[in-house]
């Protein structure tokens, strides 16, 4: 197991190692949610020398020496014994601020951009997305949510999925296909697994899109699915600039299939996955065998003083989480 070194950083400029309880918890989500540092910090004569740490100190998980997380304490609750349990979140938490954005003919990577700028928020590479949004209006909406819906337009238009996250303390961009992390998740490799099936969420067969400027209708559909399933139709208004025909296709290819959700428990821990990456599955869910590379939705690891194990949501081909 990776040895885990647990830093503090007040708000003196004053770096503490305080003694941390096993159990610490490192999570990401591949959308909706900051990477998440919980830990719980034991009393210490040395920390409280250096006048302790309180909320928006800076705490850095570093597993052998490579550094893991970056982010700044949020909440701390005490118990009689003076331990102190925290959480810490990354920069992807200021995004949750809620604001007003109005822009036009820009691409989701220019507004990732655009949005740290403004929000003085530090970023690292941001890789150029293809679509260019015509115009977009956000009021009264959280600046990740104007983000996460610049990918999808990027996801629907172009068929390319992005994924935003914070990389030891830089804002981050990166294509899927470039996130692959050579790892393969199989039955001796896994405590348990969660799987289920269903056509009753993020299942397409038909899609119908209106121009209301152009008063053009675009329609495609699965005939041989409409058959099996019943139809089960998507409905959207289009935007001005956006190719009515195109846009229906890929709709049409991301949500014509079975939505497939597979939750993989107490997996052996490798500290290179993070929500976002591809990694290797090998198992046999019953109505199919799982032998593909497969999307991290969401990843939980748990550091103890002798294992490191992580629990997993995934999609890939067919998975949806």
């Amino acid at each position: 197991m990776a040895a885990i070194t647990l830093l503090i950083t007040n708000e003196k400029g004053l770096t503490m190692y305080p003694p941390v309880a096993e159990g610490v918890q490192l999570s990401s989500s591949r959308r909706g949610s900051p990477g998440t540092l919980k830990f719980t910090v034991l009393k210490d004569q040395a920390m409280a020398s250096l006048g302790g740490f309180a909320e928006g100190s800076v705490a850095q998980l570093f597993a052998d020496g490579k550094q893991l997380f970056q982010g700044y304490i949020f909440s701390k609750r005490r118990d009689k014994e003076g331990a102190i349990e925290c959480t810490a979140y990354d920069q992807i938490r200021y995004l949750k601020n809620k604001d007003v954005l109005r822009y036009k003919n820009m691409t989701a990577s220019e507004v990732v951009k655009l949005i740290a700028a403004d929000n003085n928020l530090q970023i690292g590479e941001i890789a150029p997305t293809g679509y260019i949004i015509p115009w977009r209006s956000e009021v009264n909406v959280t600046l990740l949510d104007m983000i996460e819906t610049a990918l999808d337009l990027e996801l629907t238009n172009k068929g390319q999925m992005f994924v935003l996250f914070d990389d030891c303390g830089r804002l981050t961009l990166q294509n899927i296909a470039q996130m692959r992390v050579d790892l393969l998740i199989n039955a001796a490799a896994a405590e348990n697994f969660d799987y289920t099936s269903s056509i009753d969420e993020q299942t397409y067969n038909q899609i119908k899109l209106v121009s209301e400027e152009q008063q053009k209708k675009y329609e495609v559909g699965d005939s041989e699915h409409i058959k099996l399933w019943g139809k089960l139709q998507y409905f959207d208004t289009l935007k001005e600039g956006e190719n009515g025909q195109a846009k229906a296709e890929a709709l049409l290819k991301l949500y014509n299939s079975k939505t497939r959700k597979l939750k993989i428990n107490r997996a052996l821990g490798d500290v290179r996955v993070w929500a976002g990456c591809l990694i290797g599955v090998a198992l046999d869910l019953g109505d199919i065998i799982a032998n593909t590379l497969m999307l991290v939705e969401k990843v939980t690891h748990t550091f103890k003083e002798s294992e490191h194990f992580m629990d997993l949501t995934l999609r890939g081909g067919e998975f949806i989480a």
